[in-house]
Formats: structure tokens, sequence, C-alpha cells
């Protein structure tokens, strides 16, 4: 028999009028993005510009949402034509919105208020207040004050849409300070939150005495990472680290006395005390060096990336199990290519343990498999290759010698050549199983683009589309949510196209 010819999208949509599909909401789920993916990657299906706005401030996206005015602007992309969310109050550019995150209700978690099942922005601003929004009204449901002693300024998730962290700027001691002998001791301050209801894990302040002279710090997936100029990244654990240093366990809203002062917890002036304070070096899990820090966990099982910590080896990748620090056979892996811009390399975010290496003429997906007789090793090897779209060509460098005798002598473009198309920007839709591709070809001053839709799982072109927009765009980003859209972020404008 020959392979089985899948049902049109007319059909599929008949029969899932009829009911003929299980009443799981995972298959129809499924069918439903199927046919949504059909439907993008068909050939007939042409994108226009719908709408141009301009803003003199940056743009932001969140899941069908457009962010103006540091986010006290919100325009909804879902209908045909984008329509005004909501405008917060004008305030002073003290109390701006610096960061914000996205969240949305868990599935099957039972909440106290309504309003709690709909999603919200988490705002940070500029007077160290941290706000639960409104996505759809704008309206301030809560308000967090974290403290006086510092000035907080980046939000990020630790575990999504379970736990936030706030980092605050870092401490650099002052001139006065410095010609006075006074050392500046505590670094940066780390507040760590669990989303809705809210509620303080703690603040844990990152100390030179304790460890010495790092260039950041951050929290992922409950692991506190350190990092050092000299290239050094140290992982230790953060739950080892609260239950060990916790002076005293804080909660919101409630009555409060520390340091000779009574105050509530979470609201002006009193804030929230830096609860966690490390007095000893905390268990080490693991550390490794690397060129700028670069380090990455991923695959299955756990390996890493690195570059050596040598400037000669920007470009080289190390691909390592974690259990043990071995190489993987193979593991060593360096892009054959000439060119100005480094090429990347990150862990696929589909899961797959597949890792993603984009250069600027081509990319690589590589996969991690045993080795065969020795489950304890793995090799790497190509899943498949997805090549640009160019010429291979020489150029004549021709010069005149002084007898006036032309000699002509070829030589090779670089990888990353303007005139010939070059990889800018990959991205994974996760529900349309998509890898989408930006290139770029510079025929005139500006750029023209175009977006490639690749099947995920062999690396086959699906669909082109050739941006009008020209390319001085500082952010591109497709719809994952409607994948009938795009959009191109300029400096000061945006364009939707569907």
């Amino acid at each position: 028999m020959g392979p089985t010819r899948k049902p049109n999208v007319c059909s599929q949509l008949s029969r899932r009028a009829l009911g003929f599909f299980a009443r799981d909401a995972g298959v129809v789920q499924r069918t439903n993005l199927g046919i949504l993916r059909v439907l993008v990657c068909q050939e007939s299906t042409k994108f226009k510009n719908v709408w141009t706005t301009h803003s003199k401030s940056p743009i932001a996206y969140e899941r069908g949402r457009i962010y103006f005015d540091n986010y006290r602007c919100c325009v909804s992309s879902v209908a045909s034509e984008p329509r005004k969310l909501y405008e917060m109050p004008k305030c002073p550019k003290s109390e701006k919105i610096e960061d914000a995150l996205l969240w949305e209700c868990p599935v099957g978690d039972v909440l106290s208020n309504p309003s709690d099942y709909k999603s919200s922005l988490i705002a940070l601003t500029a007077h160290n207040w941290l706000l639960r929004i409104s996505a759809t009204t704008g309206k301030i449901l809560e308000k967090i004050y974290l403290a006086s002693y510092c000035k907080f300024r980046y939000l990020s998730w630790d575990t999504p849409q379970e736990v936030i962290t706030i980092k605050s700027a870092q401490n650099k001691c002052s001139a006065l300070a410095c010609q006075a002998g006074i050392q500046q001791t505590v670094l940066l301050y780390l507040a760590v939150f669990r989303v809705l209801p809210f509620s303080l894990v703690g603040i844990v302040e990152i100390n030179k005495r304790i460890f010495g002279n790092i260039t950041d710090a951050t929290l992922s997936h409950g692991i506190l990472i350190v990092m050092y100029s000299s290239g050094l990244v140290r992982l230790y654990s953060f739950q080892a680290i609260t239950e060990q240093f916790m002076q005293q366990k804080l909660d919101l809203g409630c009555a409060c006395r520390w340091g000779g002062t009574t105050g509530t917890v979470g609201e002006a002036p009193f804030g929230i005390p830096c609860n966690i304070k490390i007095t000893d070096s905390p268990p080490l899990l693991f550390e490794v060096s690397s060129l700028e820090n670069a380090f990455q966990i991923g695959g299955h099982p756990w390996h890493y990336i690195i570059t050596p910590n040598k400037k000669k080896q920007k470009g080289v990748f190390h691909i390592c199990a974690l259990k043990d620090n071995s190489l993987a056979k193979n593991g060593i892996q360096e892009m054959d290519c000439c060119s100005l811009e480094s090429d990347w390399i990150y862990f696929h975010p589909d899961a797959s343990g597949r890792i993603i290496h984009v250069g600027p003429n081509q990319i690589k997906i590589l996969k991690l498999n045993e080795i065969e007789n020795n489950s304890s090793q793995h090799q790497i090897s190509e899943d498949f290759v997805i090549l640009a779209n160019r010429e291979h060509k020489k150029e004549n460098l021709i010069t005149v010698t002084a007898s006036g005798r032309v000699v002509k002598k070829s030589f090779n473009l670089l990888d990353d050549d303007p005139e010939q198309e070059t990889f800018k920007i990959v991205d994974y839709e996760d529900e349309l199983d998509l890898l989408s591709v930006v290139a770029v070809t510079q025929i005139d001053a500006e750029g023209k683009a175009h977006l490639d839709f690749h099947c995920n799982e062999y690396g086959t072109l699906l669909k082109s589309i050739p941006l009008v927009e020209s390319w001085d765009v500082v952010i591109f980003f497709v719809d994952s949510i409607y994948w009938n859209r795009y959009y191109c972020a300029h400096m000061n404008h945006t364009h939707l196209c569907q």
C-alpha cells in the first residue's frame, strides 16, 4: 500500500463539524493547529500591510497585544483591525514602568478572585513598585512596594508562569567612597516571588565578601548563576541557600519588626527587608569556564555548551555531558565560515534535545545520539541543514603596477557579505511546529528581507514571504497565537501585516 493521503482542509472542517474527532481536547486542538498550519503555508496565502502606527518610545509585544509608551498604552491585534484596549494615566518619568512580564492563568488551579483567571501584566516601576495589571483593562489589581535600600530594575521568570525574579542595579563604589577607602560589599539584590497569589520567597543579597568580584548574577529554574569577568560561571541551589541563610520568613501584608522599625511587609515606606543574607560559602553545584560567560544546559540526557575561554576560540563550541564533563563525540562544533558577525548556537526550544547552530549562510540542526554499544557516551550528528540561496562567486581585485601592467587577483567574499542572502533570525513556533527564518539581502541602502517557514522535523521549506518593509528593523516577530500575521517594529513605528 502507498502512503495514506491526508484529507484537505475542507474535509477536515466538515468532519470536525460532524464530531468525527475524539472528544479529547488535545486531539481537537492538534487538529485545529494542523488546519491553521496548512492555511498559513499554502501558496495562495498572501500578507498585506493593514495597520501602521508611530511611537517615540520602544514598542513591545506579548501574546496578541502591542505595548507603547513604556507599557502605558495597549493595543489588541486579535481583531481584523487593531483596537486600543486601554491607556493608563500619564505619570512622571520617575514612576514609569521599566520592565514587564505577561502572566496567564494556570490550567487546573483554583484561584480566590474571578479576575485572577484572566491574563495579567506583572510590571516593575522606576520607583520600586511591583504591580499586577489587568491585561484587558489596565486596572491595577495588586501593588507591592519593594524597598528603598536599592534600585530594582530587571524582571524575569525563574520558573515560567510560576516564580519571578526581580534584580537590582549593581551597586558600584562611588568616586568619593573609593577615595575614602570604603568598599561596597553588597553588589546586588535578587527578590523572588511566587505569583498569584503573590507570595514572597525572599530577598537575597549577593555579597562581595562571599562571591568575590562578580560581573552578574541571576536565577533560573531554582539555580543561582554567578558570573565573573574571567569567564567563570558558578551554579548554586537557591533552595539550599534559602533553607540555610533565611533570617526570618516574611509574609506580604503582615506586620513586621526589622532593625528597630515596625511596618507592614510590601507597603510603603517599610517595603520588604532583605531576609536572606549569605554569611558563608554555599555548596557549589557546578562550575565551568567559558568565553564571555556563554553557558547553556539542555539536551537528553543533560549536556552543556561552552566556548573555550580564549579569544582565538571564539566561534568554537564544545558540547559536554553534565554528569562528568566528558566531551561528546563530534562535540566540537565550528562552522566553516568567514564573517564579521559570529555564528550562534543553542538548544532547540522544542524539548527534542536537538541543537540549533546558526551561521550567516547555513543553519544546522544537530541531534544527540547514544553511541552504539556504549550507552554512557553520546555523539553529535546532523539532523538536517538549511542553506542560504546564494551564488558562490569570487571577486577580482585589479591593481596596476608602476610599469603599467594590470594584475588581477581573485578573492572569496565574506560569508555575511551584504550582497548575499544572510540569515539574521531563527525562531521556533511550538504550536504549529515551524521554524521561522528571516534572511536579508542588502540590495540597496535599506536592504530587503524575506520570512521563510520550514518544517521543524525535516527542514523542508514550506513557504517564503517577501517583506515589503526595509530591513532597518529593530524588532521582528511572528504572532505565535494568530499565525496569519507578522510584525515589523522599527525605531519609532510598527507595521501589522496579515
